[in-house]
């Protein structure tokens, strides 16, 4: 976390008199092309007594591993961790343009992020040019962990108002795997009386967050399902460019935006910054709830109040529909932070 991020950190936490230490890292794809190792072990440590993680847009499609998968400390940091759940909340804001016709979109998508169809990415392969495989492993302990989060979440957003039902994707009608996924998320509902629930195909409930997102407002699914349906849920509401994240444990909690690095246009300062600050938001929401600090929640909320504000209202990037460039769209949320503050 750098630069804009931190600027507007430290212009909001005074405020609410708070304070924030930052330490930085440098890792990623940049950092292996240099030194040859994603993440150290003395850094994952390091990391590890730290209350969160604020990631900045991490890849360069360019910059490869010896068996030729991207380099993705974020992925390092998930399994290091233990970080199960990754919380991707798409929705729809005033200002920002959307090929939809649903007026009100507001969907939190919470992906498993440690199995499924990733759980061999450390598997030891042999190559061969003829034949390559990819395991999906589902267990009920990591199942029963993810769902508590979904009903637990889904709780906490109807009583804002919004409908606390929780949704499962899934393809049990051919995987295996998937059939204990279902299983599970039924006895985990049977604990939540007071939220809904329902189970779709994937393949049905990837095309029901374009044709009828409405329905939608807590979705849980599998590791690839959940990278999958969460970016075209983000599509529907401007683009990754406004679509945050927090992956997170019982006890750690690592924030950054869907969005990659954007190679094609580095340096020539026209990036989106808002997923990050809307990641920041998350982080804060977070913070405030597992130190009970009510302080950081009232943070959050005030951010997100500046950033809807600052969407309405203008300037925005060229990717949602406007001409301001990142130093431009940065200064307009620190005047809505300041007006945020004196009402």
């Amino acid at each position: 976390m750098r630069g804009k991020d931190v600027l507007v950190l430290d212009r909001l936490t005074p405020v609410y008199n708070l304070t924030i230490k930052y330490t930085h890292y440098d890792f990623g794809a940049a950092a292996y092309q240099r030194t040859g190792a994603r993440i150290s072990a003395t850094e994952m440590d390091e990391i590890g007594t730290h209350d969160a993680v604020l990631l900045g847009a991490m890849g360069l499609p360019g910059i490869r591993m010896p068996n030729g998968t991207e380099v993705a400390p974020q992925i390092d940091l998930r399994n290091h961790f233990g970080l199960f759940a990754s919380l991707r909340h798409t929705r729809l804001f005033e200002g920002v343009p959307t090929r939809l016709k649903a007026e009100n979109v507001d969907i939190l998508v919470i992906r498993e992020t440690t199995e499924g169809m990733f759980a061999g990415i450390y598997d030891e392969v042999e190559t061969s040019d003829d034949s390559m495989s990819d395991r999906m492993t589902i267990t009920r302990k990591t199942s029963e962990k993810l769902f508590e989060v979904a009903f637990a979440q889904a709780r906490l957003r109807k009583a804002k108002g919004l409908p606390g039902h929780v949704t499962l994707l899934h393809k049990s009608n051919v995987l295996k795997s998937n059939g204990l996924l279902v299983k599970v998320f039924k006895e985990v509902a049977a604990r939540y009386p007071d939220c809904g629930s329902a189970d779709f195909y994937v393949d049905a409930g990837a095309m029901f967050f374009v044709t009828r997102p409405e329905i939608y407002d807590v979705v849980v699914t599998e590791n690839i399902f959940g990278d999958i349906v969460s970016e075209v849920a983000a599509g529907t509401v401007g683009g990754l460019g406004v679509a945050p994240s927090g992956d997170v444990s019982e006890e750690h909690g690592v924030f950054q935006p869907c969005h990659g690095s954007a190679p094609d246009i580095a340096g020539q300062g026209v990036a989106n910054p808002v997923a990050t600050w809307l990641s920041a938001a998350m982080m804060l929401d977070w913070l405030g709830v597992r130190h009970e600090d009510p302080k950081c929640i009232d943070a959050a909320q005030h951010l997100r109040n500046a950033i809807e504000r600052q969407l309405a209202e203008g300037p925005r990037t060229r990717d949602i529909g406007g001409i301001a460039k990142t130093d431009e769209v940065t200064q307009a949320l620190l005047l809505a932070i300041d007006g945020e503050g004196s009402k």
